[in-house]
Order: C-alpha cells, then structure tokens, then sequence
C-alpha cells in the first residue's frame, strides 16, 4: 500500500514542479498542513483515492500556507488554481479525438481507470450501451465534493471541475457538454461526449460547458 505521507503526496501531485520553488518556511508548513488534512480525512485516504488525495490535500495546503504567509485570498487562489492547471495535458486528449474509434475507445478506458483508480467516495452511473457517436455517464458522488465541503473550500472544488474543460472543451471532432457539477451545486456531474464527422465551427457549435 502506497503510504500516506505528505512529501509523498506533494510528489505525485500537479504541484510537484511548483513546490519546490516555493521558499522552505512555506513548503513546511504545506508540508504539515497535509499531515493534518491526511487525519482530518482519514476514511478516504484508501488506496484508490490516492492521487485524488494527492491533489485534493496539496492543493488545500498551498492554498491556506499561502495566505498564512501574507498572500491574499485572491493571490493564493491564483497561485493554486494556476499552477495546477499548468500541469494538465489537454493536447493528449486532443491528439486521441482525431482516433475515428475515440469515443468507443474512452468507453472502456474511463470506466476501467475509475473503478480501478477510484476509492471511497465515488458513485458513477455509466451508459455503456450509447450509440458510438456518443458517450455519457454521471458523477453521482465525488470524493472532491466530500472533502472541499468538510473543509469549506468548495472554491477549490470548482478549480478541478474547470480541469475538465481544459482537458475536454477543445476536443476536435468531439463536443464536450456538462451542465452540472456536484462541486458547482449540481446533483451530479453529467459528462456526455457527441462525435461529429467535421470539427468544430462546421456544421456545429461546441456547448458551452460549466
């Protein structure tokens, strides 16, 4: 089993090309602030949710430490939303849409990854049997909602919701909708992908995706 320690988790996380420029007082007290969120948080940190806890308690940690470090709450959020969003691969999922098979192909790797990299605190319903222009699913219970809402901090929620846009709002041939996000209020995250022959701008327009 994958420990639970805090370096560890900064080391997995989207931050771990960020953590080290910071200044050392501040990386301390990152670096304990996660010791406190791993016990505060202790029945979802299971094997399944460990990268999501790797990102979910860094991202908690640099946001709080940097406000208690002098930053503003806006500057903080700025820095943590920022620096997390750099670390995403939106061009490798673009690179995959051009696969005319994309969308079958994403029916049996989402579900796999999530029932295999997910623990405690995760509720999917999936539509496997959608024509193979389309494929939808829902998030109907989300670790990341459980916790930025245990700690108040469902701002940060939203910031990993808007993750989702970066990775899948460009896709070619490929239309991301979401209309809700339980981090955004929603009663679930409704994820739906629609394949089209052309790309965007010919034929259609892409959805405007919270």
């Amino acid at each position: 089993m994958k420990a639970y320690t805090p370096e560890k988790l900064v080391a997995v996380s989207r931050y771990r090309k960020f953590f080290p420029t910071l200044p050392e007082d501040i990386r301390k007290d990152a670096y304990r602030r996660i010791g406190e969120l791993i016990e505060e948080e202790k029945r979802y940190c299971d094997p399944g949710n460990y990268k999501h806890m790797a990102q979910i308690f860094t991202s908690i940690a640099l946001y709080q430490t940097l406000q208690a470090h002098g930053r503003s709450e806006a500057e903080a959020y700025r820095i943590t939303s920022e620096e997390m969003w750099k670390a995403l691969t939106p061009r490798s999922y673009q690179r995959m849409a051009r696969l005319p098979f994309f969308l079958p192909m994403m029916k049996k790797i989402l579900p796999f990854g999530f029932r295999h990299g997910s623990g405690a605190g995760w509720r999917y319903e999936w539509h496997l049997d959608d024509p193979k222009d389309r494929f939808h699913f829902e998030c109907r219970e989300c670790v990341y909602r459980h916790i930025f809402e245990e700690q108040g901090l469902m701002k940060l929620g939203a910031m990993f919701c808007h993750s989702d846009i970066i990775n899948f709002g460009s896709l070619p041939y490929t239309d991301f909708k979401r209309t809700k996000t339980l981090c955004q209020g929603g009663d679930c995250c409704d994820f739906d992908f629609v394949r089209h022959e052309t790309d965007a701008g010919d034929g259609w327009e892409r959805s405007k995706s919270i």
